[in-house]
């Protein structure tokens, strides 16, 4: 049986490159990449993760119903990265003007996040996928000045303890060392 794992960590933490080490040996590996490049930083850190990443695998770029993707998907492993982008995709495909956001509002989006991974881990394991997520930890940091900072922290930290408690392993990255939390 394949394993769900998410592993996390700080920006530039080493948490991409140890989800890569875990797959290095896997030459089938379906790579879902969420960003949507929206300008040139972007562009350049896109690319590096292309760079990093292994010819034979297969890319899907795209954060909706990949639950679909793990279906048509023959290959045994899958890593995502990132569940933080994802989320901000997520976030901002909704018209919400976040300095009068009603915390109901906040909570929809909360549950429609957490039922896109519910269904995508479950079909990764319903197909007998192994499956790697790569999420980052925004909460260690210093509280968010503008209001929009507060409330995606607080929806990427409640959605990383849903996804955690769903995985069979969970992983944190600092300073390119991982220690295992589950």
């Amino acid at each position: 049986m394949n394993k769900v794992t998410l592993i996390t960590g700080g920006s530039r933490s080493g948490k991409s490159e140890f989800a890569e080490k875990i797959l290095e040996n896997e030459a089938d590996v379906l790579y879902i990449a969420t960003s949507i490049i929206t300008d040139e930083e972007m562009e350049e850190r896109v690319k590096k993760h292309r760079d990093r990443r292994k010819n034979s695998w297969e890319t899907y770029e795209g954060y909706k119903k990949l639950d679909e993707q793990i279906e048509l998907y023959k290959g045994s492993s899958i890593m995502l990265d990132s569940v933080t982008t994802m989320l901000t995709n997520m976030i901002f495909e909704n018209d919400i003007d976040f300095e009068k956001v009603a915390k109901a509002e906040i909570g929809n989006v909360l549950d429609l996040a957490k039922n896109e991974f519910k269904k995508f881990i479950d079909k990764a394991k319903e197909e007998n996928k192994n499956l790697i997520m790569v999420t980052d930890e925004v909460g260690s940091g210093l509280i968010p000045e503008y209001k929009l900072g507060r409330i995606f922290r607080d929806l990427l930290g409640s959605l990383n303890q849903y996804i955690a408690a769903l995985c069979d392993e969970v992983y944190l990255v600092c300073c390119g060392i991982p220690l295992k939390l589950k």
